[in-house]
């Protein structure tokens, strides 16, 4: 199929894919890497009348890393991050989840920020963002907001972002002493969306476990020092409050059973990483 028509603005300021958003709303998408709204607009399920590209904007295409975080823009690609000599040392949970965010061909053109526009529930980024209670940055012409991960992320393919706002970037949380990080997911081939997501940050006191591909969007939850049983049933409880339905991928029950399996698997890597 071929897309509807709709028009082009390559943005040369911020200011200008500012006010495209403020004039055309609803109507106006922002473009990126392409990676995902390419294919909706070639089979019509989004049908924008206007695409705003901010490809071109040098003040989006920064990574700054603070002491606290790593501060990511609209417009850096997934593989410029996941590049990143010192990745693996700053946040250990990113660098092992971006491998796993489609194929390398995708994240050379993917970028971070259209991942977590984009709020697919199965997707990597979004999940990582949620388990290390991260947050969005957007804007406007007048004014600037941060939202955190956990409330960004409303449902299916669903945010808080309003129609005038650009998510202007994203910040990740750097690993900080006394952590623990693991990440793992199932899907039928790499580089497809997950079946089922895990992602863990531990402390000798703390469990944070966050799902992707069950619920309609990541979801985390966090608990004490728990162990054995206890921790079993905690996990268990999780998986069912999560409402796992049956699809052509797989039952609600497989995808519990994945969530309990995981979900215990990078709760005990991350603890070992304390070791």
């Amino acid at each position: 199929m071929k897309p509807p028509l709709f028009d082009y603005v390559r943005a040369d300021t911020l200011g200008e894919a500012h006010a495209v958003l403020a004039a055309e709303g609803p109507d106006a998408r922002v473009i990126a890497g392409g990676q995902t709204l390419i294919p909706m607009l070639s089979m019509r399920l989004a049908r924008p009348k206007v695409l705003i590209d901010i490809m071109r904007l040098p003040e989006l295409a920064t990574i700054e890393e603070t002491e606290d975080a790593i501060h990511v823009g609209a417009a850096v690609r997934q593989a410029e991050l996941l590049a990143r000599p010192e990745l693996a040392n700053r946040q250990p949970l990113l660098a092992a989840a971006l491998p796993w965010v489609g194929h390398a061909q995708t994240r050379s053109r993917g970028t971070v920020c259209g991942s977590v526009a984009h709020a697919d529930p199965s997707a990597e980024i979004p999940l990582v963002l949620v388990a290390l209670a991260g947050s969005i940055a957007l804007s406007t012409r007048r004014r600037r907001r941060t939202v955190a991960a956990e409330q960004f992320f409303l449902g299916l393919l669903s945010t808080d972002r309003r129609d005038e706002e650009l998510i202007a970037g994203v910040s990740f949380p750097c690993t900080r002493p006394d952590h623990g990080y693991a990440f793992r997911e199932f899907g039928r081939r790499h580089g497809d969306f997950a079946i089922a997501a895990c992602a863990a940050v531990v402390t000798a006191g703390s469990v944070r476990l966050a799902v992707g591909g069950v619920a309609d969007r990541p979801v985390a939850r966090e608990w004490g020092a728990l162990s054995g049983s206890a921790l079993d049933d905690a996990i268990n409880e999780l998986a069912y409050d999560l409402d796992a339905r049956d699809d052509l991928h797989a039952t609600a029950r497989f995808r519990r059973d994945l969530v309990r399996q995981l979900g215990r698997d990078v709760i005990m890597e991350a603890r070992r990483c304390l070791a």
